[in-house]
């Protein structure tokens, strides 16, 4: 959308390793069409920019409405906004084929949006402040609980992370991103994997349900944060953007 990349590049980046991604339901045509030809379309609609919303129960991140684009967003967990156009992009992911070779196919529903700020979403400051104030809490009360992702299999998790992180640099975000997006999103995706492990490995000693309930209640601020960040810095380059507007 901002010219810094061919369509047929951002559309290969867009679907990776998926077989196939098609837009429904955009003004102009007639039935789903391919992801070229939909990022062309957006853009003669008046579309300069895209932005990312996460939202979970109770938190419509990034979300401005109305009530059935947010709540089918909310289903999908995870929607696309227009910037310059009233029309909000939701996945539909579908998987086919036997164990071991599934492909995936991704539908995105075109629909309109309320023209608003989005929810909730910080600043690339805020975001970072937040994210280092959330970890150094959840540190402490984890450690507290004796719950904390910690041991041979969340060590080697964080490692295998931060190579990833570490060799991908730049690439993290597409062309046109501040550096400081780079690095908090590399802050806030180590942040998302720590919460995880401490989900899924940690459980050390919560084995009464109070404990676990003490667990979940000091991870959630946490992956909130975590969430709010990851939003932020996908947003920046269409908010740097409209700063210089």
């Amino acid at each position: 959308m901002a010219g810094l990349v061919s369509p047929d590049e951002a559309v290969l980046s867009i679907v990776g390793e998926d077989a196939v991604h098609r837009v429904a339901g955009l003004p102009g045509e007639s039935g789903p069409v391919g992801l070229t030809l939909a990022l062309g379309r957006l853009r003669a609609l008046g579309v300069s920019g895209l932005r990312v919303a996460l939202p979970a129960p109770g938190h419509p991140l990034g979300l401005s409405g109305p009530a059935e684009f947010n709540a089918r967003a909310l289903d999908a967990e995870e929607a696309v906004v227009c910037v310059g156009a009233a029309l909000g992009l939701v996945p539909e992911v579908a998987e086919a084929g036997p164990a071991g070779d599934v492909h995936v196919s991704v539908t995105w529903h075109c629909l309109p949006v309320r023209e608003a700020p989005p929810a909730d979403v910080p600043s690339l400051g805020e975001a970072e402040r937040e994210l280092a104030e959330a970890l150094r809490e959840a540190t402490v009360a984890l450690t507290r609980l004796d719950v904390a992702g910690s041991g041979p299999v969340a060590d080697a998790a964080v490692s295998a992370y931060r190579a990833r992180a570490e060799g991908s640099g730049q690439e993290m975000l597409a062309p046109g991103y501040p550096q400081r997006a780079v690095r908090v999103l590399a802050l806030a995706q180590r942040v998302d994997l720590l919460v995880t492990l401490a989900y899924e490995k940690g459980h050390g000693g919560a084995v009464a349900a109070s404990e676990m309930a003490a667990r979940a209640e000091a991870l959630r601020p946490v992956e909130r944060v975590a969430r709010r960040a990851l939003v932020a810095a996908y947003n920046a380059a269409v908010e740097d953007r409209e700063r210089e507007v």
